[in-house]
């Protein structure tokens, strides 16, 4: 089986099994089930701003959503309140606003819901740019609002290549 971008996605998290993660931007719902697949006694919440999305991957993830181990809603990051909950580790895969515009309020959210030791992991890829540029947007982005970012990755699949920017908040 070649390896293909949420898979490598999640090979970069490395979710633990105890790991509380939140994914931003969760579609279908595939992250989540392979997030899950890795968990015995974590969670991961998901959210999507669209309702469509979030009832296709609860439709796909049903078992995880009864076992526990997984939590999907409609929902803003940059809005989000969960009650002062903080996550091991976020991430978001093809989420515009880290890329474009100013992601202030998003990155303010994640201060807000990661752990002090917590890390942010972003994936985006846009088929007419290279990882290179993508992942220089992402990094310029954290920097820009304090985050302390570790390292920038890349990989080349058949669909084009994917940047991967892994920071830590703000000390």
């Amino acid at each position: 089986m070649r390896l293909n971008r949420i898979d490598w996605a999640i090979d970069v998290i490395a979710p633990r099994p105890s790991d509380h993660l939140l994914e931003v931007g969760c579609g279908h719902g595939v992250a989540v089930t392979k997030v899950c697949e890795r968990l015995v006694d974590g969670e991961i919440v998901a959210i999507d701003r669209s309702a469509t999305m979030v009832a296709a991957a609860a439709r796909r993830n049903a078992e995880y959503v009864a076992a526990g181990r997984a939590a999907l809603r409609v929902a803003e990051l940059r809005s989000l309140d969960l009650g002062g909950r903080r996550f091991d580790k976020a991430f978001a895969m093809r989420v515009g606003v880290f890329t474009r515009g100013d992601p202030i309020r998003e990155f303010a959210a994640l201060v807000r819901l990661l752990k002090p030791e917590g890390r942010l992991f972003l994936f985006h890829d846009e088929p007419s740019t290279g990882a290179d540029d993508v992942g220089a947007r992402l990094e310029a982005a954290a920097l820009r609002h304090s985050w302390q970012v570790e390292v920038r990755l890349a990989k080349s699949f058949d669909s084009g290549e994917v940047a991967c920017l892994i920071a830590r908040p703000p000390a």
